[in-house]
Formats: C-alpha cells, structure tokens, sequence
C-alpha cells in the first residue's frame, strides 16, 4: 500500500466513525463541493432563511484562510465554525472529526460541510456525509461536468447556482444538464438563485425528504 492509499484508508476508518455517529443522532450531513466563487455560502444562506424555524442547522467551513464564510453563516443566523487547512486544497475526516469536538454546535438536524473550493481534492475524501452536493455556478461556463467528471459523478446532488445571471452570461444550460445526465443518470439536479429565489425551495424540499429519510431509518 502507498502513502496516499494508506491515508485514504485513515480516512476512511475515521469518515465511518463519524458516519456512526451521525447515524445515531439521526443528523442530516450535506458535504458542498465548488470552485471558489461559485456561490455555496450564499447558497446556505438562502437555505437558513428558508428552514429556519422548520430545522436546526449547522455549518463547518473549510477554507484555507479566513474566516469570512464561517461569519457569514454566523450572522445569517446558525452556528458555524471554520476549519482553515493551512494551504491543503481539501477536508479530510478527521479535521471533521476535531472540528465537531471544539465546536459545541450540538446537534443539529442539518449539518453542512462547505469544502475547500476546489473541484478535484475533496472528491475522493468520504467525510461522512449522506450525500455529496456538486455546485456550479453559471459563471463558469457548462463544460465543467466533463473536464471534472469525478465530482459529478460522485455528487447525488448538482446545483446550478446564480440563475439569475442567465440573461448576462453565454452559459448553456441544457447542455450541462446532459452533462450530468450522462455522469450521473440517478442524480438531481437543481437550478437555483439566491438571489431571486429561484429553485430553492425545491433545494430545501430534497433536504427535509432527506432528513425524514433518515429519521425513519
């Protein structure tokens, strides 16, 4: 076994861990993977205002310096603590792990693991997670699926961010949903704005189908 296989199976004994864990607290676990920029935090913040009150919620950012998205989370109102990897490109279980011990955030219903902004690292590290959510943003054009097919593929989940900039951007839409389709045939795919709102309460309805899910399990 190389160094990298034997730190993804480290990785992997610690992810299952916590996977017992989450399991037993009947906690939803949504691992967000992006480019930088691509608008997960605004995402989240459109998801607190839409469950608050509904769901108890709760955030781990990772970044590789600053705070920003972690205070962001916090003034939209959830607990959210900030894991700065020091130059790595990704979260790996156990900083989850250390990370969940110094918070004291309890237990939400709803925990959200905002990763490093990258779209290649964090895609073979389990955190886990019930389901990886690959986020894209119309900003970066359609093509991305096919020249990152691991994440998309990986990914239950895809959504399409900054709808509202549609008009604005030469963004194809249907051809990355083919894209997708074709990565992923069984997964959702959402488009969404936080800005005008589009596509998030339909965002929101898969989490709470998920929770229930989970709750009945």
């Amino acid at each position: 076994m190389n160094v990298q296989q034997r730190v993804l199976a480290a990785n992997d004994e610690a992810a299952a861990e916590l996977r017992r864990g989450f399991r037993a607290d009947r906690m939803l676990v949504v691992n967000l993977i992006s480019s930088p920029g691509s608008g997960k935090t605004s995402l989240l913040e459109a998801t607190v205002r839409a469950l608050t009150g509904r769901v108890r919620m709760a955030a781990l950012d990772g970044d590789i310096a600053t705070e920003r998205d972690a205070d962001r989370l916090r003034a939209a109102g959830i607990p959210a603590h900030q894991i700065l990897t020091g130059g790595a490109c990704h979260l790996d279980a156990r900083q989850v792990r250390t990370a969940l011990e110094q918070a004291g955030m309890g237990k939400p219903d709803i925990l959200f693991i905002e990763n490093v902004g990258n779209l290649i690292c964090p895609t073979s590290y389990d955190l886990g997670e019930d389901f990886k959510v690959a986020v894209l943003s119309v900003t970066e054009g359609e093509d991305k699926p096919f020249k990152y097919p691991a994440i998309f593929s990986r990914s239950e989940v895809t959504v399409i961010t900054k709808s509202d900039l549609l008009p604005h951007v030469p963004f194809k839409l249907d051809e990355a949903r083919a894209q997708v389709a074709a990565l992923n045939p069984t997964g959702r795919l959402f488009v969404t704005s936080a800005t005008s709102g589009e596509g998030i309460r339909e965002w929101c309805d898969l989490l709470m189908e998920r929770l229930e899910g989970k709750r009945r399990a």
